[in-house]
């Protein structure tokens, strides 16, 4: 096993940022920044002995904060929160109170707003290699950051197990009533982050997917994906069906939530099966058409098709959707959610 922690330079905040790395018995190693809580990498050891990559990126943590990268920001590899994917014009009615909150894509809040978790310097709470390497970072967000209220404490522990098993567990307490929707958001491409993914093949158990308006954001209705090219409840390569619907950006709602399976992607060049497991009711796919043109690892040259995201989160827009699953956390409740990717080669 092998746990480090590296320094890496001074944020502008006054905040030092580090870099932090977990190895396993098998050769597994993941590096992840407390900026943004990103994971920057996920090293499998491949048949052929060589390291492989499976998630986009950059090999510093300063590279997150390139003006270049945050001009066309696609959240390589973040926490999400408070509130992952959309909420309809950034406003929401809670207790009888309007509460409203940045709007940061087109007339609607996505991913906790214009400086959301992503964007802060997570602090470090213990770093540790029993029962397994782990790092837990914690963020308090103030109240009324971004429009929500409450002071929010979050924790995050990774973890990484023996059979090359990448887990995050989220617990999060607040002092007043506010929506809590938090995710990960990794780009995922399992031939070491090179060429495209469209011949990656997708599985998600899901036998719905919610609604979009014309803003991507969720209306209320559950539609069935049968008979359409949204359905993944068998491998399709992501790109057979691109032409179709021009890029995959959508919430699907699991048929067995709560510790399951929730979806599966494989690359036959790299031979890798990545698997993905969660607490959480959707699983969000989102295929990277809109990756920017930029240099990432390895010299490799990122744009659109990428890279993949399997989002783990609750429903979108509930806040606004009174039959939605409540995403409200009181006083007095811990939030919590845990996801698991599972890499078999």
């Amino acid at each position: 096993m092998k746990i480090s922690q590296q320094f890496c330079f001074t944020h502008s905040s006054g905040e030092d940022i580090y870099l932090f790395t977990l190895g396993n018995a098998t050769g597994t190693e993941v590096t992840i920044t407390n900026y943004g809580a990103i994971i920057t990498s996920f090293k499998i050891t491949a048949n052929d002995g060589k390291l492989n990559d499976i998630v986009l990126g950059f090999e510093n943590p300063s590279g997150y904060l390139a003006a270049g990268y945050l001009e066309n920001y696609p959240w390589f590899g973040a926490v999400i929160g408070r509130y992952a994917n959309r909420i309809k014009k950034g406003e929401f009615e809670l207790d009888g109170k309007k509460y409203f909150l940045s709007k940061n894509r087109n007339d609607d809040h996505l991913h906790g707003g214009t400086t959301g978790f992503d964007k802060k310097v997570w602090q470090l709470m213990s770093l540790g290699e029993s029962p397994c390497p782990f790092l837990e970072l914690k963020y308090i967000s103030p109240d009324g950051e971004e429009g929500f209220p409450g002071n929010l404490e979050t924790v995050i522990r990774f973890e990484l197990r023996n059979g090359n098993e990448l887990s995050y567990a989220f617990t999060a307490v607040s002092d007043k009533p506010t929506p809590v929707n938090l995710t990960h958001h990794s780009y995922f491409n399992l031939n070491n982050g090179q060429g495209t993914i469209e011949a990656h093949e997708v599985r998600i158990p899901a036998s719905t997917m919610l609604e979009q308006d014309g803003q991507l954001v969720a209306t209320g209705r559950e539609l069935p994906v049968a008979n359409t090219a949204f359905d993944f409840r068998e491998f399709h390569a992501i790109g057979e069906r691109l032409p179709q619907v021009e890029e995959y950006d959508k919430s699907f709602v699991v048929d067995q939530p709560q510790n399951s399976l929730v979806a599966e992607a494989r690359s036959v060049q790299s031979g890798l099966l990545l698997q993905v497991f969660s607490t959480e009711p959707v699983l969000h796919f989102y295929s990277g058409k809109w990756i920017p043109a930029i240099k990432g690892k390895y010299g490799n040259c990122y744009g659109p098709l990428s890279g993949f995201c399997l989002e783990t989160h609750k429903h979108p827009n509930a806040v606004n959707i009174p039959h939605f699953p409540d995403t409200v956390l009181r006083p007095g409740e811990t939030y919590y959610q845990k996801t698991t990717y599972k890499v078999v080669s």
